[in-house]
């Protein structure tokens, strides 16, 4: 089981991506996680990384899709894996065709998780992060015990600089047109599945289980 998520920020897919991986036991590779695990282990990739984010750029696609080619050479990625947050770009979606046709492979799923910008943008502007530990909440959908307040060490809550709604409505703008014509590319290879990522997410999850087994009842 070779299986992509795609959608927009906010849309759920690393919450989603975290319980199946671990219920259908694939690896569940995260493009942000590779970048973070590349910078730690200080390996020449993880320093051209830093490089990059040290600048305030984005990683060009030539070094995130060798980092992809070297997570998905390892083992526990053999037997199946669940790729968030990559491909972002058709040259990143046609380099992991080439990759998985190397090893006689291809891609069994690609999802959508499908949530409407009006959502979206209620879920990114109402995140509140822990400033000391890092600890993330929700003014409506994860509540501290204390409002303003950490449950874990007691520290401020705030709000970060780019989830307020002008950057919010910029980001969702430019993932827009990039998401979609990932969406095009897979739909017209018969791959691309949609799921109704607005429902609770217990609801989003049996419907991605039921894409992911081939139900259709």
């Amino acid at each position: 089981m070779q299986v992509v998520f795609l959608g927009l920020p906010g849309a759920g897919k690393g919450t989603q991506a975290v319980s199946i991986a671990e219920e259908f036991r694939i690896p569940h590779i995260a493009t942000g996680d590779m970048f973070r695990e590349a910078q730690a282990a200080k390996t020449p990739l993880g320093k051209e990384v830093q490089e990059y984010l040290d600048r305030g750029l984005l990683v060009p696609d030539e070094l995130t899709i060798r980092l992809v080619r070297h997570r998905l050479g390892q083992p526990d990625a053999r037997h199946g894996f669940l790729l968030d947050g990559f491909p972002r770009t058709l040259p990143q979606a046609k380099a992991l065709d080439d990759m998985l046709a190397e090893e006689n492979l291809a891609l069994t799923h690609v999802l959508y998780l499908e949530v409407s910008q009006a959502e979206l943008l209620q879920r990114l502007t109402g995140r509140r992060v822990c400033s000391a530990c890092g600890a993330n909440y929700h003014v409506t959908l994860h509540q501290p015990r204390i409002e303003g307040t950490c449950d874990r060490c007691g520290s401020a809550l705030i709000q970060r600089p780019d989830d307020r709604p002008e950057p919010v409505t910029v980001r969702l703008q430019e993932n827009l047109e990039r998401t979609g014509m990932l969406a095009e590319f897979y739909e017209a290879r018969g791959l691309l599945g949609k799921i109704d990522g607005e429902g609770p997410i217990g609801h989003v999850y049996d419907e991605i289980r039921r894409a992911l087994r081939g139900d259709h009842s």
